[in-house]
């Protein structure tokens, strides 16, 4: 399939999927192949999701460099049940996210699939999209659970 028509075909699902993320990175790609500038491809290729992850780090730590979160916010995440559960849910979904992050990297072309099934997920069960690696993460787990059972059944 042509480059061009599968970003604008991301772009549409990404504005159908209410996904400005996507629509984003799928129009800035796009314009950057038509302004003749796609040999940096395999650089932002090699060093976007580095560089998208940093972004997002910094983000979740601002509150912290801000101060907005204090000492005893920091205390109770040991000493309460749902901090401990919050401690625990943080910790499974970085791990997920992280083996997410293995399977776009092994088959990158999933991340169509991992679209579609949000937008799925918006449309017929109100949810709302947090981002390709979570998905992709699930994914991987359900993929793991499936060659598990298959190989048992078969």
């Amino acid at each position: 399939m042509n480059g061009d028509l599968l970003l604008v075909i991301l772009i549409i699902i990404g504005l159908i999927g209410r996904s400005p993320i996507i629509t984003t990175a799928a129009c800035i790609l796009l314009a950057i192949k038509l302004i003749g500038l796609d040999r940096y491809f395999p650089t932002m290729e090699r060093r976007g999701l580095e560089l998208g992850l940093l972004f997002l780090t910094i983000g979740v730590l601002v509150p912290f460099a801000s101060e907005r979160i204090s000492m005893k916010d920091i205390l109770s995440v040991f000493t309460t049940w749902p901090g401990i559960v919050a401690l625990l849910g943080g910790a499974i979904a970085t791990y997920m996210n992280g083996k997410g992050l293995e399977l776009l990297k092994i088959d990158p072309q999933l991340i169509v699939g991992l679209v579609i099934g949000s937008i799925f997920g918006i449309i017929f069960m109100r949810g709302i999209p947090v981002g390709p690696l979570m998905a992709a993460g699930i994914t991987a787990f359900l993929l793991k659970l499936a060659y598990f059972i298959s190989d048992k059944i078969g």
